[in-house]
């Protein structure tokens, strides 16, 4: 599409930026300063650095407007929460003693004090601190974060943008506080929360702010009625203010629907909408609902989820397409870029012409300047740039990485026999009752132990050469002995080896599978200061050697009791991963399926008699939309089932998942068919136990006991209340004893105490339950 100069010059601009740095400086600091070893003012002076750092590298890119306020220590959502006033009870002491301690005492918890509850933001692997209000929440306004960081870029000379969740999202993704009735909805608060926010705004103005950006990502959700109405209500009383910024709100994920027509009447300045392949249907809606007329409407073309380079000619399309919709249309990615790696440039592992596929923060930036300039100025400015970005989609398209034949045809043959276990459970549970002889309410983890200085070290060793295969390898059997013997003395039933070995649960397996490549520098935040490198699914899938029956088998010689086989599932692999967007993705998790298939049927010939195949993230890539939910869930559960259905009845399949709401796939848990599930369920009180319950799931399950996102140790009393919780639900005869998920990121002197005490409290639990 040629576009001729608009009329008024197209912006640049974007959402939100990743927070780390380019040698994850943040994460450093915080962690040090957890330690004693860096003080208050020395992180507050690398986060200070880092923020600065980040809007002088947008503003030189060509970004005309950065954002503020998107910057966190630990999450944006528990920003929030601070800058409302809405402090749990719990927390408030430590708040007002210390507002830094405080803010981390909400987020990880303190041996007293338990954390905020933790879940996926949206469809993403983000996690933030979930509110917790009730009817006696008192909001107060703390607008402090927001005018120093604004402050800080204006001094600087840029024209920013405050960033902020919106009250509407900000309330609905909130939940009762303990002691609060089930049924409060938070939502109810909007009334009150509403004059917070406008002093916020006010606040803002006066320290310079021309343009606030309040993000309502919720409104991409099914909606009722009801929250529609409040959406209406709460931009009818925020438009109305006279002393505030020109309001920009901002949505992404996903289409709009209903909640569209209601933001384009609100009395605001601005509306940003995602326009990507994930959120089809905005355009033509926004047309429908007669544009934007007399509105800045802020056009995200630009994946901000995923690391493809742009089609710089189809995005030109559809703003070309929107220049009729809107008085003034800029151009961004879709969404914060804090959900991608920060330079693809520092990958020196990747084939230089693969390279140039991708688009990591830096690169997605030149994107949106690119795309600005072309609409602003004529797409004649940029045809170096559209002629480079057509070669480069050309050779990705044709390059043999992504098609390989024989993995195609292997995916065409399944059959329905393939994605179905030999027998019914009944028959399979009996089955492993008998072979494998464990007790009432058996005891495990969920996987992983600590991964330690050591461990690093020797992984670091063995790449620098400092070290040889085989001196690595005796480490990491060493660990294996020791993870093993802990287990033992402890008295857990089922063990693990520990998986000392593997850097990441999804990395491990993608540097072993064809079709993937591994990234040195791709970090991005999981939660706090995890991070994790999401390897990149660019071809088709295949398992050329096995993967874990080595070490799974060594582990195994070590000791009688059995020892679980440790995958990652497929919907994960894909999940965790930056996959491939040139084909659906039900066909991808397919190829994922085979491949794990053969690693679980040489595991099993292997000796290995209870393998547990992980699906943390079935419920995160679950579509935000209810209309799109069940095409999606069929081709998950069935890839599950393809990877494992070609075991014995006896040998027992495992699956686990953490932080996410569950009650919404509680049937396609079901539908996984797996003999035993452990589920995170410490922080948010045994709920997922009264959802299965309330569904009537039939299988074994093991709602954990044990928080392993805090550095707290529960007592044996607290994990044995919780089991007997859970006992209300579950009947014991299908109630397993584990913790809520893998232990890597804790130290062993926590995971000891931890584990000990859930042990001693399956005892104790045992021994009520036999009378004795």
């Amino acid at each position: 599409m040629t576009i001729k100069p608009a009329a008024a010059a197209a912006r640049a601009t974007v959402y939100g930026y990743p927070r780390q740095g380019p040698n994850r400086e943040l994460k450093k600091a915080i962690e040090g300063y957890w330690k004693g070893r860096v003080t208050a003012d020395a992180l507050r002076a690398t986060a200070a650095e880092l923020r600065r750092a980040n809007w002088r590298q947008l503003a030189d890119a060509g970004i005309h407007e950065v954002p503020t306020g998107d910057f966190s220590y630990y999450d944006h959502v528990l920003d929030t929460t601070v800058a409302l006033g809405a402090i749990p009870d719990r927390h408030r002491a430590a708040v007002e003693l210390d507002a830094l301690d405080g803010y981390f005492a909400m987020a990880r918890g303190t041996q007293d004090t338990a954390p905020l509850e933790m879940t996926k933001w949206f469809d993403t692997n983000y996690h933030y601190l979930v509110p917790e209000l009730g009817p006696g929440t008192v909001f107060t306004a703390d607008s402090g974060k927001q005018v120093t960081e604004l402050r800080e870029a204006l001094t600087l000379g840029l024209t920013a943008r405050p960033v902020l969740v919106g009250p509407v999202t900000y309330l609905l993704l909130a939940k009762p506080a303990p002691g609060v009735a089930a049924g409060f909805e938070p939502l109810t608060l909007l009334d009150r929360l509403l004059p917070v926010y406008a002093e916020i705004l006010a606040d803002l103005r006066a320290a310079g702010a021309q343009w606030v950006q309040l993000d309502e990502p919720a409104l991409v959700q099914d909606r009722t009625p009801a929250e529609l109405n409040a959406t209406a209500r709460a931009y009818r009383d925020l438009g109305a203010l006279t002393d505030r910024p020109r309001l920009l709100v901002a949505s992404y994920f996903d289409r709009l629907g209903d909640a569209l027509p209601v933001l384009a009447k609100a009395p605001v300045e601005g509306l940003a909408v995602d326009f990507t392949e994930s959120a089809a249907g905005n355009l033509q809606a926004l047309a429908a609902a007669g544009g934007l007329p007399g509105k800045r409407l802020v056009a995200g073309v630009v994946n901000g989820r995923n690391i493809w380079v742009n089609d710089l000619a189809k995005s030109l399309s559809t703003l070309g397409t929107l220049l009729g919709l809107a008085d003034r249309v800029d151009v961004a990615a879709s969404c914060s870029l804090l959900h991608v790696p920060l330079d693809a440039a520092a990958e020196r592992d990747i084939e230089p012409q693969i390279l140039r596929w991708l688009a990591f923060a830096r690169q997605k930036t030149a994107e949106v300047v690119t795309l600005a300039k072309g609409l602003a100025q004529g797409t004649d400015t940029i045809a170096a740039e559209l002629a480079a970005n057509r070669a480069d989609l050309a050779s990705r398209t044709g390059s043999p990485i992504t098609h390989d034949p024989a993995v195609r045809s292997r995916a065409a043959a399944v059959t329905e026999a393939d994605v179905r276990r030999s027998q019914p459970y009944a028959e399979r549970a009996a089955a492993q009752r008998a072979h494998l002889g464990l007790p009432l309410l058996p005891t495990t983890t969920v996987g992983s132990f600590p991964q330690t200085g050591e461990l690093r070290t020797a992984r670091a060793d063995l790449r620098a050469g400092r070290i040889d295969t085989a001196e690595y390898e005796e480490r990491i059997k060493a660990e294996i002995q020791e993870v093993i013997s802990f287990q033992e003395k402890t008295g857990i039933d089922v063990l693990v080896h520990g998986e000392p070995e593997r850097n990441d649960m999804v990395q491990y397996f993608a540097e072993q599978l064809t079709g993937y490549l591994a990234t040195q520098h791709g970090w991005v935040q999981s939660y706090g200061t995890r991070y994790v490198r999401p390897p990149i699914l660019a071809g088709d899938i295949s398992r050329p050697e096995p993967m874990t029956v080595r070490w799974t088998t060594y582990a195994q010689s070590l000791t009688s009791r059995p020892v679980k086989g440790m995958l990652t599932g497929p919907v994960t692999m894909l999940a965790w991963s930056f996959v491939r967007d040139d084909q659906p993705l039900g066909d991808t998790a397919r190829q994922v399926a085979l491949a794990l298939r053969d690693e679980v049927n040489d595991l099993e010939a292997a000796g290995t008699s209870v393998i547990q195949v992980d699906e943390p993230a079935l419920r995160e890539t679950l579509p935000l939309r209810a209309a799109d939910r069940p095409a999606y869930l069929a081709w998950a559960t069935e890839a599950f089932r393809l990877s494992t259905g070609g075991v014995r009845p006896d040998t027992q399949i495992h699956t686990h998942m953490c932080y996410a709401e569950f009650g919404d796939i509680v049937q396609a848990i079901d539908d996984l068919d797996a003999d035993v599930i452990s589920l995170e369920a410490a922080r948010s009180h045994m709920q997922v136990a009264r959802e299965l319950a309330a569904h009537g799931y039939p299988r074994e399950a093991g709602p954990g006991v044990y928080d392993i996102h805090s550095p707290r140790v529960p007592s044996a009393e607290e994990a044995a209340d919780l089991l007997r919780t859970g006992l209300r639900a579950i009947p014991a005869g299908r109630l397993w004893v584990n913790p809520d998920c893998g232990l890597k990121t804790r130290a062993w002197p926590e995971t000891r105490a931890s584990l000990e005490n859930l042990v001693a409290a399956a005892r104790t639990v045992r021994g009520e339950l036999s009378g004795s």
